[in-house]
């Protein structure tokens, strides 16, 4: 568990860095709204889920989920293999969008559970993900 931790923080460093990548949602980083919390509870790490907003809106994320070949494409999290979500075409698909966005996703959110494969191992699989998303001149 304690790799997933480590990677998860320099996998959220990371995908700030990418221009796919709107934003970027992980207790681990310092402009995160419960950061200090986290330092004051947290003794090993900011856990291993984060989120982030993939360029393209609804269909930007759900292309970087259908397009990662590593990561897995589950519901799950904790698991030993990182495992990449679109709530709002899955979890909570039978949702409106206003009520989506109440319940704290938007449509351009993915959800990361990092697992304890390499970190560059994931980030890898990642940047093939993004190089696959639709151009925004094709939107």
């Amino acid at each position: 568990m304690q790799r997933s931790v480590d990677d998860a923080l320099e996998l959220a460093k990371w995908l700030r860095e990418q221009d796919e990548v709107s934003w970027v949602s992980y207790p681990g980083l310092e402009d995160h709204p419960y950061h200090e919390r986290a330092n004051k509870y947290l003794d090993h790490g900011y856990g291993a889920v984060l989120a982030l907003g993939v360029e393209g809106g609804k269909d930007g994320g759900q292309a970087f989920v259908e397009n990662v070949n590593l990561a897995g494409h589950l519901a799950n999290v904790g698991d030993a293999k990182t495992l990449v979500i679109h709530p709002a075409s899955t979890t909570h698909q039978q949702l409106t969008e206003e009520e989506q966005k109440a319940s704290g996703v938007d449509p351009d959110m993915v959800r990361v559970s990092v697992g304890i494969e390499h970190i560059e191992d994931i980030k890898a699989d990642f940047k093939q993900a993004f190089s696959s998303l639709p151009s925004p001149a094709a939107a």
